[in-house]
């Protein structure tokens, strides 16, 4: 296993990222790209889980990792909430919604994942030496 050196060499951040460029490439064509209310919401909860993911790796604490990560895992969620209302308004078809919601399930188990292994090592970050 490669050696993480910043956020950008985590998965879980790679998985989150692809997932808002996937849903971008979604809500930005059709009826979904004039539904603005909720293709800005998912816009921003998908960016949510990204960008917290990465804020809290910056932090360099578990603490506070698992604290962002925990943040993610609801941002993640909302994702999953709102893709159901886009499913529900016709704006993707059941097999795409399928697939999006099969995405957001595997991120927030990958996420829970990473949040058991950071409470069971002894490796605290540099702040907790």
């Amino acid at each position: 296993m490669a050696a993480v050196e910043k956020f950008e060499d985590l998965k879980i951040w790679q998985l989150a990222r692809e997932q808002a460029n996937d849903l971008f490439l979604k809500y930005n064509s059709g009826a979904f790209s004039k539904d603005y209310e909720l293709r800005n919401q998912i816009s921003r909860s998908s960016g949510s889980v990204m960008d917290n993911i990465a804020e809290g790796y910056e932090r360099s604490g578990n603490k506070e990792f698992i604290n962002f990560l925990l943040i993610a895992k609801g941002s993640n969620g909302e994702v999953r909430s709102q893709l159901h209302r886009a499913g529900d308004r016709n704006h993707i078809d059941a097999a795409t919604l399928s697939n999006l919601i099969s995405n957001c399930l595997l991120i927030s188990q990958k996420i829970t994942t990473l949040i058991q292994y950071l409470k069971g090592t002894d490796l605290k970050g540099f702040r907790y030496h």
